[in-house]
């Protein structure tokens, strides 16, 4: 079992404080509508911030995982079916939340044969009806926009032939997937994942839909090397990817991988110079950023 991290955490990865009145009215509607939020199956550490603003990235195909990483707090087992009912129910989370730009992101879903692209492709055409047709002036909702923008956080849909052009076809305003981490330290980080199939899925993403813009993320703090996470720049950079966000890992539990070290609020800024120099147009880095955090900056309006 790993041990528990070892370092007292440094002030720049604990959160700032929030005002929780919205944080509360998005956990009311959430549960209201039987929905579930990467915010907080993941414990995120932006989850109150993401709250009180009345921004969720929301996680679809249940909270239950069927791969087992090092650093994820969601839960692990046999997931249930998927819920036919779902994305009518996350449109109506985003009338009602009055959003303009929605990131919708899944658990890994080994077990179902397209690995979940159906329901994603299902999410992104049901919320973008809900777009075309606002609710009237008065009634729930009334403030969201027309054409709701939605960024796809996706696993790697391995081995689900089709799947990924499934979800393409869907039209979804981002696609992202993470790297998570360098190759060394991937049996470690995410043992049931291929460095080179998460970055194939990227590159096929930008052959089959190049005017969907392409998007990663990853964790630093588990052990790598400078040198390693700007190889992993390059490689990103030569698959396309438009968008980068770098943030710190944090041990959600003792059961949990350790903080092998917290990098300092310096060399995120350096890695973010480092990243927009391999050719990365957008890097994200910071102690606290995570994939999903602030998405609509990098591509909304």
């Amino acid at each position: 079992m790993p041990s528990p991290t070892p370092a007292r955490k440094p002030a720049w990865v604990v959160p700032q404080p929030f005002d929780s009145g919205g944080e509360h009215a998005v956990r009311r509607l959430l549960r209201t509508l039987g929905l579930s939020t990467v915010c907080e199956s993941a414990r995120c550490p932006n989850r109150g911030e993401c709250f009180a603003s009345g921004t969720a990235t929301f996680l679809i195909l249940g909270d239950v995982c069927t791969r087992r990483c090092g650093f994820c707090a969601i839960g692990k087992g046999v997931p249930g079916p998927p819920d036919p009912d779902e994305p009518a129910a996350i449109a109506a989370a985003v009338l009602q939340l009055g959003l303009a730009y929605v990131v919708v992101t899944s658990v890994t879903r080994d077990d179902l044969d397209d690995g979940g692209a159906v329901q994603f492709a299902a999410t992104v055409r049901a919320i973008a009806a809900a777009g075309e047709h606002p609710p009237k002036p008065g009634e729930p909702g009334a403030g969201v926009s027309r054409g709701v923008l939605v960024e796809v956080l996706v696993p790697d849909f391995a081995p689900k032939p089709g799947a990924l052009e499934t979800v393409l076809a869907a039209a979804p305003a981002v696609l992202n997937h993470n790297l998570e981490t360098v190759p060394r330290l991937y049996a470690q980080v995410r043992p049931r994942a291929e460095y080179s199939r998460s970055l194939a899925l990227l590159r096929r993403a930008r052959e089959l839909a190049p005017a969907i813009p392409t998007k990663s993320g990853l964790m630093v703090g588990f052990g790598e090397e400078p040198e390693e996470i700007v190889a992993v720049m390059r490689d990103l950079a030569e698959a396309g990817v438009a968008a980068l966000t770098i943030g710190q890992y944090l041990q959600p539990g003792r059961e949990h991988l350790p903080v092998a070290r917290y990098w300092r609020p310096e060399e995120f800024v350096a890695l973010g110079a480092a990243g927009r120099a391999a050719g990365i147009a957008q890097v994200t880095a910071g102690p606290l950023v995570r994939s999903s955090y602030r998405a609509r900056l990098l591509f909304g309006s």
